[in-house]
């Protein structure tokens, strides 16, 4: 039987978005992690691909590991306005215009608030905030009609952890800007996806282990921790299927999602049946 124009389908890397086949896409945050993930996976299903990050070396490995002819690389960095918009005019160049923005760049200090520096103020808001605004505020006169942009967010917004204090606010931050772009440009689809806990990625790669195993014990308590912990493939693979079948249906708007692990809370008992 043939595949509804509008049902996922499969490859050897898993569910697919079919629409995002011939898409114009910009990945912001495409190094490591779900960014990364989810690049792969657009070009494996025929999308144009744009991906950006500090790390020009890992784009090309990227690219050459997906064997695709479909990506372009831009090196820059989100927290430096001159490169956000470097890298939106360079995508815009070689994309004609931009279908779908995926902003998933993230840094994340573990600190108590009461140690919390400027240093780590700057780098979450820059990366969480001010990168993001200066990315959209430059692809305005780049997105076609009806076009996604894409955040990812976490869902410690409104479920605070401790130690994760500016990391959290940035994020309340990011989200709260989403919400006035898309009052102000009425005619984009903004989106803010709340992520659950992941791994493996590079996300903790920096972490004080004795902060961080503070941090799990106290997060436990509190009941913000569950057994299983997300696959960064898999949420990109929900991901392109979700925003491809979105381009597709431009009338449909997708203001928020939560993707969070199927899976039992630590300590919790067993519903009853």
């Amino acid at each position: 039987m043939a595949d509804s124009p509008v049902s996922p389908t499969t490859s050897g890397k898993g569910a697919i978005g079919p629409g995002l086949k011939g898409r114009r896409v910009l990945v912001v945050g495409a190094s490591a992690g779900i960014g990364r993930a989810f690049a792969v996976r657009a070009l494996d299903v025929g999308a144009h691909v744009v991906v950006t990050s500090r790390r020009g070396e890992r784009l090309d490995t990227l690219l050459t590991e997906a064997d695709s002819d479909l990506g372009i690389v831009a090196v820059g960095d989100v927290r430096k306005e001159e490169d956000c918009r470097r890298i939106v005019a360079q995508a815009g160049s070689a994309l004609g215009e931009i279908d779908l923005i995926l902003y998933s760049a993230g840094v994340a200090p573990l600190e108590p608030l009461a140690s919390t520096t400027a240093a780590d103020w700057a780098s979450v808001l820059e990366t969480h905030v001010l990168g993001l605004h200066h990315v959209v505020q430059a692809a305005l006169e780049h997105l076609s009609p009806a076009a996604v942009v894409a955040v990812l967010s976490s869902e410690t917004v409104g479920r605070p952890r401790s130690m994760m204090g500016a990391y959290g606010a940035s994020k309340a931050a990011l989200e709260e800007s989403m919400r006035t772009w898309s009052i102000e440009q009425p005619l984009v689809r903004f989106s803010t996806i709340a992520v659950g806990g992941c791994f493996p990625t590079e996300f903790g790669d920096s972490f004080d282990p004795g902060h961080l195993t503070d941090a799990l014990n106290d997060w436990t308590r509190h009941g913000l921790m569950t057994e299983q912990m997300l696959d960064p493939d898999d949420v990109a693979g929900t991901l392109v299927g979700i925003l491809g079948t979105a381009l597709d249906y431009p009338d449909v708007g997708l203001e928020h999602m939560v993707i969070r692990a199927n899976s039992p809370v630590v300590g919790a008992s067993p519903t009853p049946t």
